[in-house]
């Protein structure tokens, strides 16, 4: 092989060395800043770039990928002078290479300082109760300070969260017993409650039991008494129909003397109130005599009883 056959090889494998130095890949969601003999340049963005060798210098691909930093808890004075622990999480994205990779040295660690400063300057300015209660107006706050003091680094503070917030043993011990206190306070407010509804409800029960056999009982002493008012009714309407068929028939002496006997039989029997026996037994047409009498005073009564009740009925119909 001649002399100009290896310089053409030689000039070949460097001139394919340079080409290989002149492209520049950069992946998806990464970004790389492009010095010139020292100085600014450009950015590459996604994709296939060509650059001059030995003159251009390259950084490290930047990621544009939002960022999750995890700092450790920092040591916070509260308004009533309570130390306490606090860890955040920030999230946040690099939106200028040019000014994430100028703008500041080292911005993980300016940006974790600036978390532990604007955090003790706004929990100062919370009391202890305030500070537990209060993490979303802490998150809130501390991401506009942050992401305004971040902007000339060409970051975006997109969240800003408090992660433990840990205050000092005896405290928490204090505000474990407070818990406790409260929780059994609620609980004994929550029985007493349930048990004044539950008195409540069986003294409306007994009330609703009680009128309603109130007015069972009233009810039964209603029917009972039309009951007895319709028998008294129709027993007397059967001894006015039965009188009047008699009277109607025209009894003869006979009919009249077996009637006799037969209130005799009544009068044995002491349920009479009205007894009357002749001065001598042995006259029997004075004692028949005496027995018509009782009949007829008998009868007299009914009719007696049968106008009372009727003019009772009506008025009760009035």
């Amino acid at each position: 092989m001649s002399a100009w056959g290896i310089v053409l090889i030689v000039l070949g494998v460097v001139a394919l060395v340079i080409l290989c130095l002149s492209i520049r890949i950069v992946k998806q969601a990464t970004a790389v800043v492009v010095e010139r003999l020292g100085k600014y340049n450009k950015t590459l963005e996604t994709g296939v770039h060509m650059i001059l060798p030995f003159f251009d210098r390259t950084s490290k691909p930047i990621s544009l990928k939002e960022i999750v930093a995890d700092f450790n808890p920092q040591p916070v004075i509260t308004k009533d002078n309570v130390t306490m622990q606090i860890d955040t999480v920030v999230y946040f994205q690099i939106t200028d290479a040019k000014l994430f990779s100028y703008g500041v040295d080292s911005p993980i660690k300016a940006i974790e300082n600036l978390t532990a400063t604007t955090l003790r300057n706004i929990v100062g300015e919370l009391e202890l109760d305030q500070t537990l209660t209060s993490r979303d107006t802490v998150n809130t706050k501390m991401r506009v300070i942050l992401d305004e003091a971040t902007d000339p680094w060409g970051i975006k503070i997109n969240r800003v969260e408090l992660k433990n917030i840990l205050p000092p043993k005896d405290i928490r011990d204090a505000m474990e017993k407070q818990m406790r206190a409260e929780r059994e306070r609620r609980e004994q407010i929550l029985r007493a409650e349930g048990e004044k509804k539950a008195t409540i409800l069986v003294a409306e029960g007994e009330k609703e039991a009680k009128i309603l056999r109130a007015e069972a009982d009233k009810e039964a002493a209603i029917l009972a008494a039309e009951a007895e008012k319709a028998a008294k009714i129709a027993e007397a309407e059967g001894e006015n129909v039965a009188i009047g068929l008699i009277n109607q028939a025209k009894p003869d002496s006979a009919y009249v003397t077996l009637q006799g006997f037969e209130a005799l039989k009544v009068l044995a029997n002491g349920n009479s109130t009205k007894i009357v026996v002749p001065s001598d037994i042995q006259n029997v047409m004075g004692l028949l005599t005496a027995v018509a009498d009782t009949l007829k005073s008998d009868n007299a009564k009914l009719q007696n009883d049968k106008k009372e009740k009727a003019s009772a009925i009506k008025e009760e119909k009035k």
